[in-house]
Order: structure tokens, then sequence, then C-alpha cells
């Protein structure tokens, strides 16, 4: 059996943990928007999906990957009926800006609610190490 990690982020939380690792391959739980462990958001959407993508980046340092090993990516999105538009292109921006280099799957699902009743956006990921 391959030997499985499992990697917590105490910034956000310890309750559970926010990567595993099986070998070379890293799934992520969705990470939110957050900007500390007091779940403090940004005011706009723009800056929330921004920092979704910051957490990401954190959690993925934490498991040893990077954005250049993400092969797959499924955001959820409160409010996205009628917004689309404006959070297709800030997604779009915010893959060039982490992944100039390549462009993983993606899966963009619009939901009720999330895990905190101020999340609008939640991002979960799989990457793949060298």
């Amino acid at each position: 059996m391959t030997d499985r990690k499992f990697f917590t982020t105490p910034e956000f939380t310890t309750v559970f943990a926010m990567a595993s690792r099986i070998g070379n391959r890293v799934e992520l739980a969705g990470q939110g928007g957050w900007l500390d462990n007091d779940m403090n958001f940004p005011e706009s959407l723009r800056d929330e999906i921004a920092q979704a993508f910051a957490n990401v980046g954190t959690v993925l340092q934490r498991a040893g990957a990077s954005f250049d090993d993400v092969i797959d990516v499924h955001s959820y999105h409160v409010g996205l009926d009628g917004n689309q538009d404006f959070i297709n292109d800030t997604m779009a921006e915010c893959f060039a800006e982490h992944m100039p280099h390549h462009a993983p799957t993606w899966t963009n699902i619009g939901v009720a609610a999330l895990g905190h009743a101020r999340m609008r956006v939640e991002i979960r990921v799989v990457a793949v190490t060298a």
C-alpha cells in the first residue's frame, strides 16, 4: 500500500486535513477565500476569488506541490446564476496568473451555499508532482 500523508494548515484549521498525498498525487480540500482562521473574507468577490487561489497555493506548497502540478480544478460558486461572465472572467484571470504554462481541466459549479455563510467561492484541486 502506498504511504498516505495528510497536511493541515494551522493558520486556517487543524480540525481536518487540507490536503492528502498518496505517492505523487495531491488532493486538496476545497479552499475558500478566507483571510484568516476567524473566517474574515474580502469585501469584493474578485478579491475573494483571488484569496481562494492564494489559499490553494499555500496548501499546495505545504503538501510539496505547486500550481505547476495542478491537473484538475473544481470551483463552487454561490450566485453563479446571473454572474457567470464576471466569475468566469475572474477565474480565467487567476488561472492565467497562477498557471500560465498549462491549462488544467476545470469544472465550474453553481451552489446554493458553502461551508460558511459569508463564503461565495470554494476551489478544490488535484495535483500530480513529477
